[in-house]
């Protein structure tokens, strides 16, 4: 009596431990991400760019006399803008490039040019 079970025992030990064979039919899994090369940042901005966006900038401007417009150009001087339109002028270009301007930076910005050289030594700008 106790030698048959010893050998059901036995046997269902086998069976647990058998390998379990899938249909031919069905394959492992490959991978289905393809490989890709990413890259860490996008190309930078051109000079020309940045100079045309940020003439768009100015040009929604009221005050500012779009013949006035040049890279050249001071933002109180030649186009006619004051202290607090200047600020909105440099805030519009924040918003534009999508870049913070540190206030330091946003005092010494009195030109077009000015402008297009630091969005151009920001790293962050699209």
């Amino acid at each position: 009596m106790f030698r048959s079970i010893k050998r059901v025992s036995a046997l269902n030990s086998k069976l647990a431990l058998s390998k379990v064979s899938a249909p031919s039919f069905i394959k492992p899994a490959m991978f289905a991400i393809p490989s890709m090369r990413s890259y860490s940042a996008a190309g930078g901005l051109t000079h020309d760019e940045i100079k045309e966006r940020i003439f768009s900038v100015l040009n929604d401007f009221d005050k500012v006399k779009h013949e006035n417009i040049s890279e050249t150009a001071d933002f109180s001087k030649d186009l006619g803008l004051d202290s607090l339109d200047t600020v909105e002028v440099v805030m519009a270009i924040e918003e534009e490039f999508n870049v913070e301007i540190p206030d330091e930076e946003a005092d010494s910005i009195s030109t077009v040019a000015h402008a297009i050289k630091f969005i151009s030594n920001s790293e962050g700008a699209n």
